[in-house]
């Protein structure tokens, strides 16, 4: 939303929002963005209310909007009419990665000196989570939540993974699978995963680690967490790849980016460096500082095979000890991934689950946080920071304590280091 609302800034519009938690509001003040808590009357001087799915059809603000007779737009929306300003679009889907893989592209593009724009996310250390050069390409991240992602019409559809997620929107697994097919038919060009059977359903250009993938990774090498490979595109060598960020995960992110550059006309050369150039993004394994000389990293993952990613990495880099604390995201994907997750937590000997970040859902007992503590042995549930603290009160020099999830974990941890008085950058 932040990112749209600076597309406005920059298109000249009054722009201004409304959130219950005003802790980033500074930085949109900047760009000329006003910022109001939620519940007030300030929308009366605007012309459009945007809003996200994760405002209730009840709420106040919304019935506000509507008895003032605005013109109300769902976030996906207007998200399709802000791509329709450019002449051409690549949009990122998929269950893992689109944040990275959106992130890189704009590395690539930058780096190729394309007139574009990008819409991201997360916060990329390069560009924020929204960027203009242009209006030639779009390059913008696609939310399949609530089917949001079928209200763009791409010219190069880019699917990071099929996997099942937000099945609570969908009539299942297959309805699911449907939806990634109709997004990724529809546009001139698709990128999808070798393995993936969405690639021949669609004709896709394909990236992986199988060498028949028309991207793919040869020769890969990584030294405390950061990979290199040579790139090879339809099966020429395209060039070594060196990346800066941390994880074998992002090998498979760099081949998704590579080729979605290779189908809007990017040269080898550009795709490399861009790659290369590329410092990674907020949350995405970033080493928040130290914590009683632990170091503390943290990572978005909140689906049990970005979970698995994350675990692979921080032991890579772990010398000692191995501490993780895990924030459930929603009770809905807990709930219908509860297997999955007491799978993939059950190998970590050092685990705090902690209560879980609702969002936009109510409370369900078969899907909250200390349900799956009890679940996986050994583990300890917390619902304070506090109880974080003692947690990792054992780590010191040589141990990393990472931090999992995609809601406010992230501030939490982020808070507990700042205390220690040893965060990253000082």
């Amino acid at each position: 939303m932040s990112a749209l609302a600076r597309f406005c800034v920059l298109n000249k519009k009054k722009t201004g929002g409304s959130d219950r938690d005003l802790s980033g509001a500074d930085v949109l003040r900047q760009f000329g963005i006003k910022v109001f808590p939620s519940g007030t009357t300030a929308l009366a001087g605007y012309d459009a209310v945007v809003y996200t799915d994760a405002i209730e059809r009840g709420d106040e603000e919304l019935k506000l909007a509507r008895a003032l007779k605005k013109t109300v737009i769902p976030r996906a929306r207007f998200l399709a009419a802000v791509a329709d300003c450019f002449s051409q679009v690549v949009a990122v889907a998929g269950c893992h990665g689109k944040t990275t893989c959106t992130a890189m592209l704009a590395s690539i593009f930058s780096s190729a000196g394309r007139r574009f724009s990008a819409h991201i996310g997360g916060n990329s250390v390069q560009f924020s989570n929204f960027c203009s050069f242009g209006n030639d390409w779009f390059i913008t991240e696609a939310c399949e939540y609530k089917k949001n992602f079928l209200a763009l019409r791409p010219d190069i559809a880019v699917v990071t993974s099929t996997e099942p997620d937000h099945l609570e929107c969908y009539g299942g697994a297959d309805d699911l699978f449907s939806c990634y097919r109709k997004f990724a038919s529809r546009a001139r060009s698709a990128v999808a995963m070798y393995c993936d059977r969405l690639a021949g359903e669609v004709g896709a250009v394909t990236f992986g680690g199988d060498e028949n993938a028309d991207f793919s990774a040869a020769e890969i090498s990584g030294g405390k967490g950061a990979y290199s490979f040579t790139l090879s595109a339809f099966g020429r060598e395209t060039g070594r790849v060196n990346l800066r960020v941390l994880g074998r995960h992002n090998v498979f992110n760099a081949l998704a980016a590579a080729a979605a550059a290779y189908c809007s006309g990017v040269e080898g050369e550009d795709i490399v460096r861009g790659l290369e150039q590329f410092e990674g993004v907020e949350r995405r394994m970033q080493l928040l500082g130290k914590y009683g000389g632990a170091r503390c990293v943290a990572d978005y993952a909140h689906h049990p095979t970005e979970i698995a990613a994350a675990l692979k990495t921080a032991e890579k880099i772990t010398e000692g000890k191995l501490f993780v604390v895990f924030q459930p995201h929603t009770y809905s994907r807990t709930k219908n991934l509860f297997g999955q997750f007491v799978n993939v937590l059950s190998g970590v000997r050092r685990l705090m689950i902690y209560r879980t970040f609702a969002a936009r859902e109510y409370f369900d007992e078969e899907g909250c946080a200390f349900t799956l503590s009890r679940a996986v042995k050994k583990s300890r549930y917390g619902d304070r920071p506090e109880d974080i603290e003692r947690f990792i009160s054992a780590a010191g020099e040589g141990d990393t304590v990472l931090f999992l999830g995609a809601g406010d974990i992230y501030f939490i941890a982020r808070d507990i280091v700042s205390v220690s008085g040893d965060c990253a950058g000082r």
